[in-house]
């Protein structure tokens, strides 16, 4: 199969989640990664949640609400930690793999995007922090259609730019609910599982497992 392009999910996939959480560690000590954890659990939980009400509110302000809920039940009432934190998801660390696989895919003439629930901005300004500008030929957010994945509309961006059918493009996700939605769309899904978790959504599944992007 000779694809369109390549998509990737932002969050998890190309930009570590974790980067800003564990740039203060410091000042949490060792409750940093069960915040962390619970920020991102909550993050995403948000926006599942507001997709079955029909009450859309863009990825920055569930990325806010998530956080205060992370602190809270960590109890943890720091201000000024709190407004460091959220600065610094502006500007996640990319995973070294990131960089190498996109170069390589450009030398070989491959299309490139990104699909996020992020907000363009949020996007935007994670590409730039990553010096990824030159890499990624078309950022699609989901802001554009108000819902998040993986509902199939947010999907659908990418095929009607691109004037493509779903199984000529290669979406590649950490997340793996989003492969599942992908799977689901008629994408060629590879689920990239850096952490080596067990499988679920059996019947949705990818056509290829990574463990690092330098095996796309």
């Amino acid at each position: 199969m000779t694809p369109t392009g390549y998509v990737f999910d932002a969050y998890g996939t190309l930009f570590d989640v974790h980067a800003a959480m564990r740039a203060h560690a410091r000042a949490l000590g060792d409750r940093w990664e069960a915040v962390s954890a619970t920020w991102r659990t909550k993050q995403l939980e948000y926006s599942w949640v507001r997709g079955l009400m029909g009450s859309y509110s863009d990825f920055w302000r569930l990325t806010e609400e998530a956080l205060d809920y992370a602190l809270a039940l960590h109890g943890v009432g720091n201000d000024a930690l709190r407004s460091a934190l959220l600065d610094a998801y502006w500007t996640l660390d990319a995973y070294a793999d990131v960089s190498p696989t996109l170069e390589r895919l450009r030398r070989d003439g491959a299309r490139t995007a990104i699909l996020s629930n992020g907000s363009p901005e949020m996007v935007t300004a994670a590409i730039r922090s990553a010096k990824l500008d030159t890499l990624i030929d078309d950022t699609f957010s989901v802001d554009a259609v108000k819902v998040f994945k993986t509902a199939p509309e947010t999907y659908r961006m990418v095929t009607d730019a691109w004037d493509a059918k779903p199984k000529k493009i290669v979406f590649v996700s950490s997340n793996r609910w989003d492969i599942a939605g992908a799977c689901k769309f008629g994408f060629h899904p590879v689920w990239i599982n850096r952490s080596g978790a067990p499988d679920e959504y059996v019947k949705y599944a990818p056509k290829r497992v990574i463990g690092s992007l330098d095996e796309l």
